[in-house]
């Protein structure tokens, strides 16, 4: 179906908002200017709350629709927060602040849903409560669960909640997602290996670190391809192997750093056994000793059935049939969406944003030409989840 002409007259103004907010970009929790600018739109929008400092720095405002008193509440987050790039572009409206810019289209998500939300007020066009959320510190910080530390679900009476990412490639009006595990768990792996140092001339009288993490590296690969369902996915990159200081010294310790990424729960914890175990048995037939540090990140984002059947549903009533990928393959990407689906049944949803650069990319633009088919999901996804 066609944009509404409601929602294509919100065009102008959501690229105002996300030019304005790209201009100006904030890290992690640092967002107050953004969650300042975001709260003072909700409040002239006419939203019937607008709560500040959730989850330190996040905004929720809620609106009450006018079609009965239902007490149903839908959740629809969106991400406010920049990373540390400095940006590659020569845009009239480039970031303005060295070192940091919006790399991942966190500004037109906020856009997105800061013109929804001007519509929702001014219709009311369903039965109960949508409650728009604007979190902080996604890239890395975990604001959303923050948020709900803070008592997001259960303060705004959220039953279902809904996220969308814009995604590079993806054709402009087009939407995918998929059930199940539709983003990767983000774990962070340290192993520091200890050996017994000396001349480089001498390698019979040492424990060598550097051999020794460079087996322990390179068995590490092997937790994919020899221990992972093959239908399954998992994977184990070490990006960073630090020792030494000197060529003709053999050093005392190694350090290696990298990242895991599983789909499943189980091939989560088989892959931190492995690491565990196979760090240990090579440095022990070497003679040296290895440390395994294993951080567990943002979890799986894992799509719940009904309702990423009802996201597609909607996705489909806005672009039609032909433009909606309900079987996308998973993104082993993170995502920190995952904590709210795990306390809310729930979808996550890619929005296409066409021929830019990718994601995290210092040439990276959000694409406003997605804005109308962003706000029109969100509309329709309220009005018909909420329908009287």
């Amino acid at each position: 179906m066609p944009i509404p002409s409601a929602v294509q007259d919100l065009v102008e103004d959501a690229q105002t908002w996300r030019r304005h907010i790209h201009q100006n970009p904030e890290l992690l929790y640092d967002v107050e200017l953004t969650a300042k600018y975001v709260a003072d739109r909700l409040s002239a929008f006419g939203c019937d709350e607008v709560k500040t400092s959730v989850g330190r720095t996040g905004v929720v405002g809620v609106i009450r629709g006018a079609k009965g008193g239902s007490a149903r509440a839908i959740g629809l987050r969106a991400d406010m927060d920049a990373l540390p790039i400095e940006e590659a572009t020569n845009l009239p409206y480039r970031s303005r602040i060295p070192g940091k810019m919006h790399a991942c289209g966190h500004d037109g998500h906020t856009a997105m849903l800061l013109g929804a939300a001007r519509r929702l007020a001014e219709t009311r066009n369903f039965a109960g409560n949508a409650v728009v959320i604007f979190q902080p510190a996604e890239e890395g910080g975990a604001g959303a669960m923050a948020m709900i530390d803070d008592g997001l679900m259960d303060r705004f009476g959220i039953e279902e909640v809904y996220g969308m990412h814009n995604w590079p490639a993806l054709p402009v009006g087009s939407f995918m997602l998929r059930q199940g595990p539709v983003m990767a768990a983000a774990d962070e792996i340290t192993v520091t290996i200890e050996g017994q140092g000396g001349h480089a001339a001498m390698p019979h009288q040492c424990v060598d670190p550097v051999v020794l993490g460079a087996q322990i590296l390179l068995a590490l690969q092997t937790i994919a391809s020899r221990n992972v369902d093959p239908l399954d996915a998992c994977v184990v990159s070490v990006t960073r192997f630090e020792a030494g200081a000197a060529s003709n010294i053999i050093p005392q310790s190694a350090w290696l750093n990298g990242t895991v990424r599983t789909l499943q729960a189980a091939t989560r914890d088989l892959a931190e056994k492995r690491i565990r175990e196979i760090a240990a048995g090579l440095a022990a037939a070497a003679g040296g000793t290895a440390r395994v540090e294993y951080r567990r990140g943002y979890p799986a984002t894992v799509n719940h059935a009904a309702q990423t059947e009802f996201a597609a549903k909607v996705a489909r009533k806005v672009v039609g049939e032909s433009r909606v990928d309900s079987n996308v393959a998973p993104v082993m990407g993170a995502e920190d969406f995952s904590f709210m689906l795990e306390a809310r049944p729930g979808a996550f949803i890619f929005l296409g944003n066409g021929d830019s650069a990718k994601l995290h990319h210092p040439a990276y633009d959000f694409n406003d030409a997605a804005l109308p088919y962003g706000m029109s999901y969100w509309v329709e996804l309220v009005e018909t989840a909420l329908a009287p």
